[in-house]
């Protein structure tokens, strides 16, 4: 903190912002702001060797933490009254913020060793916490979910180089989403092109607000814009299919059973029922092998869940290959029917929003 905000009290601001949010800062901001000293381009050990024989040569003063200073106009009270106040806002009752403000505010009004001091106390009564050790569990649970006990972890997988989504509705558009922004070039396919239209149009508006908040940039969703292919008809070359209409198991076998005819061998057939028998669906296909359920909730391209609902005859490579691929869609993956019984969708739904 002191490093930082010893430049300019605006950067103090900053400075607070950075620790309270765990905001990412560009490495050029980063230099300027004197959290570092030196941008190495091209080999990283040369260019720290070269670094430190300028340092010798020039016989350049070390500094020191604790010798630097926060500097701040005006009143300190004021400044991290204001901040706190701002602070609490964000946070949403977790502790941690207020108690970064709190170790900024000594850091810049207190002795080194103080303002240490308060900092490890407030360190200690954290770590103790109800929030603390919550969200250790949930570190490590999460984490947990990712290993199947029937299934090795070295079980190959499948390579997804290209997705569909069948139904271009609020969930299939958030799905489309969710693959457009791994990288995965995704079709969007409805029954008709007025309804792929409309949610093409659905997954643009979607990502202009994310523009227009600050929290994309203008040609990264033009990019991934880019990715979305939008369709009347199944594409042949698709490595996984995600279906995404209404609950009707009728319509969901029809689809299956289209899907088996267009897929080629070794493509993943995935159902996002929350509801319908998954192995009643498989049964549509001669192939219920590569028939598995991926779950999404809604706004699909917001929830960070998936459900992973592994059919009686689901190869363990596609079970592989589906929780890998909730990762690289940032999701926390959860298999159904590994524990003992299914998740019950009121829990999931309740998790999926914390």
């Amino acid at each position: 903190f002191e490093r930082i905000s010893e430049r300019t009290e605006s950067t103090m601001a900053e400075a607070v912002r950075l620790m309270t949010t765990g905001a990412m800062l560009p490495v050029e901001k980063a230099k300027e702001y004197g959290l570092i000293d030196e941008i190495v381009q091209g080999d990283l050990l040369e260019g720290a060797l070269s670094f430190t024989k300028t340092i010798l040569k020039n016989k350049t003063p070390l500094r020191r933490i604790r010798d630097m200073m926060a500097q701040l106009e005006g009143d300190p009270k004021a400044f991290f009254a204001q901040v706190r106040e701002q602070v609490a806002k964000e946070s949403k009752g977790y502790p941690a913020p207020l108690e970064i403000v709190a170790c900024a505010e000594a850091a810049a009004t207190l002795p080194f060793d103080e303002g240490r001091k308060q900092e490890r106390v407030g360190f200690a009564r954290l770590m103790e916490g109800t929030e603390s050790k919550a969200l250790r569990h949930m570190f490590f649970a999460e984490r947990q979910t990712s290993k199947i006990p029937d299934v090795p972890e070295d079980t190959p997988v499948r390579d997804l180089k290209k997705a569909a989504v069948i139904g271009a509705g609020t969930m299939g558009g958030g799905i489309a989403m969710n693959f457009a922004n791994a990288g995965i070039p995704v079709t969007l396919i409805d029954m008709n092109q007025a309804a792929v239209e409309k949610g093409l149009g659905i997954i643009k508006k979607n990502y202009a607000a994310t523009v227009s908040k600050g929290r994309l940039k203008q040609e990264e969703m033009d990019k991934r814009m880019g990715l979305i292919k939008p369709s009347t008809e199944l594409p042949s070359d698709a490595d996984i299919f995600v279906e995404a209409v209404f609950e009707r198991m009728d319509v969901k076998k029809d689809i299956f059973k289209k899907l088996d005819a267009t897929a080629k061998p070794g493509a993943i057939l995935a159902t996002n029922t929350s509801t319908l028998d998954v192995d009643e669906i498989a049964q549509a296909t001669r192939r219920p092998q590569d028939v598995i359920g991926t779950h999404f909730f809604s706004p699909a391209n917001v929830m960070r869940l998936l459900e992973v609902v592994r059919g009686e005859a689901t190869a363990d490579d596609v079970l592989a290959t589906a929780m890998k691929l909730g990762k690289r869609l940032k999701k926390v993956a959860v298999v159904s029917g590994v524990c003992d019984g299914f998740i019950g969708n009121r829990m999931l739904e309740k998790y999926s929003q914390q």
